[in-house]
Formats: structure tokens, C-alpha cells, sequence
């Protein structure tokens, strides 16, 4: 974890005031996913396509290959034969992680039907068990469905961690870590966000998967 985040303060000195927090956010996402439990990520305009972009990188391998277990290669094979040989030897091992940007149809459906700032607060309290985790990012910490969200968080004891720059708007005061960059204006926040969450990405396939 630490050699992760000494990494990315050499390459970007101006993100020593979060390391941290980030070791913090790295920290409460290992727990969560050797607990078994859920990642859900949210965030609006290049925020959701982060959201995106962070569950890529746990579902699948992000520097690591991660190969499934030989027990798990042989299951495939005892079902499936030469077909699930090839098949299990192509799958990776993932984590549990859900962006919240998914379900279009649902979200067209609340927007119309309910209210659009509840898109996400409606999702994770639907999927959300308590234990899970919710990384919202609002680049201003004021996007009124990631305060949402994180509000839902809170009432269903889902733990939360806020990705934001340097403004300290109103999501900061419901979520349980906030990593704030050292940025106010939004494209040099989003430029902070990208090294930040590969860090963490990269931090805790290493614990999870091996490699420190």
C-alpha cells in the first residue's frame, strides 16, 4: 500500500497532503472486498465516466493477469471440458464492484417517474448491503445526487468515501473519508482524480492478489 502512494507522491508532489487519506481509501477497500462485499462508485459528467473507469479495473486484471485459482481452472474443466479448459484459462478474478452509471433504463424510468437527484441514493439502497462501501465524486463536493447517495450510505450502514477537490461542498460533511485534491478548478481536479484512483487500484490488487 505505502509503496503505491510514495510512488505517486514522487510523480505528483502536490498530492502529499492526501496521502493519507489515500492510504486511508486503500485500506477500507481491502477490508470490504476480503469481507466479500460490494464497491458501488457514482459521479456526473467525467466523474461518472471515473466511476466507470474504477470498476473496470477491479473487475478484471488491471496490472496483474489475475488467473483463477487451479481449483476454480478445474471445476470449469470437470463441467465443461476442453471448452471450460480454454474458457477458465482466459477469465480473470474480480472484485465486486458496481457503477451506478449501469442501468440506463433505470435511470430513465426514475427520472420521469420520481425524482433525477435519487438516481444513485435509489440504487444503493436497493443493492447496498450493510458493510459495502460507496466511492461518490463530485469534482465541487456539491453534486446533489452524490450527497444523496451518500446519505443513503449512511441510513443503511454502508461505509463511504468522497473523491473531491479543494471547494469543500456538502458532501464532504456526509461521507465517511474524503480525499480532497489540491485543485479548484474541475479539469485540474479530474487531472488529480485519474493518479489518485490508479493508485488505489493498483494498491489493493497488489494486497489482494499477491504482489507485495
Amino acid at each position: 500500500m505505502k509503496n503505491q502512494t510514495e510512488k505517486l507522491v514522487r510523480r505528483y508532489p502536490e498530492l502529499a497532503p492526501c496521502r493519507e487519506a489515500i492510504d486511508a481509501a486503500v485500506a477500507k477497500i481491502i477490508a470490504l472486498f476480503r469481507d466479500g462485499g460490494t464497491l458501488f462508485c457514482c459521479g456526473n459528467g467525467g466523474s461518472a465516466a471515473d466511476s466507470d473507469h474504477i470498476c473496470g479495473e477491479f473487475l478484471k486484471g488491471f496490472l496483474s493477469k489475475r488467473p483463477l485459482s487451479m481449483v476454480e481452472q478445474e471445476r470449469f474443466s470437470e463441467l465443461f471440458g476442453e471448452a471450460g479448459r480454454t474458457m477458465a484459462a482466459q477469465l480473470q478474478s474480480g472484485l465486486r464492484s458496481i457503477s451506478l452509471l449501469s442501468h440506463p433504463g433505470f435511470v430513465s424510468a426514475f427520472c420521469n417517474d420520481v425524482n433525477p437527484d435519487l438516481i444513485y441514493a435509489q440504487q444503493l439502497y436497493a443493492l447496498g448491503r450493510q458493510g459495502d462501501l460507496l466511492l461518490g465524486i463530485s469534482t465541487g463536493g456539491g453534486a446533489v445526487n452524490v450527497r444523496y447517495a451518500l446519505m443513503a450510505a449512511r441510513a443503511k450502514g454502508i461505509g463511504s468515501i468522497l473523491l473531491t477537490g479543494n471547494r469543500h461542498g456538502a458532501c464532504e460533511a456526509f461521507a465517511d473519508l474524503v480525499i480532497a485534491v489540491p485543485e479548484s478548478e474541475t479539469y485540474k481536479i479530474q487531472e488529480l482524480h485519474l493518479p489518485v484512483y490508479h493508485t488505489i487500484c493498483m494498491a489493493v490488487e497488489a494486497a489482494l492478489f499477491g504482489e507485495e
